[in-house]
């Protein structure tokens, strides 16, 4: 991309409140305008939610992965099976009193 096609965006950090500016394409920032108008919230907002909803993603992406791994290896996941079992005896250990 060109500079001369590249807007740039002010970003508010919240922790010690400075900003700083990174460079979006128009159609992202046309999208980002866009949602604030029919949220009602501001850029900041708006960034900070879809960056937190994408970092969540990627985390359970990368969950399901690893347990994908884990399950094909047969051995290792009868021993976690196992293991779950045996902790599942202990969960309603003692609750009768309450």
């Amino acid at each position: 991309m060109s500079v001369d096609k590249t807007i740039y965006l002010e970003v508010w950090v919240k922790i010690v409140e400075v900003t700083t500016t990174i460079r979006v394409s128009r159609r992202t920032r046309d999208t980002l305008c866009e949602l604030t108008q029919t949220s009602g919230h501001s850029m900041q907002q708006v960034i900070e939610e879809a960056l937190e909803l994408y970092r969540r993603q990627e985390l359970l992406a990368t969950t399901n992965t690893a347990y994908i791994a884990l399950r094909e290896d047969t051995d290792v996941w009868k021993k976690l099976e196992a293991e779950r079992m045996a902790w599942d005896a202990t969960l309603a250990d003692g609750l009768e009193e309450f």
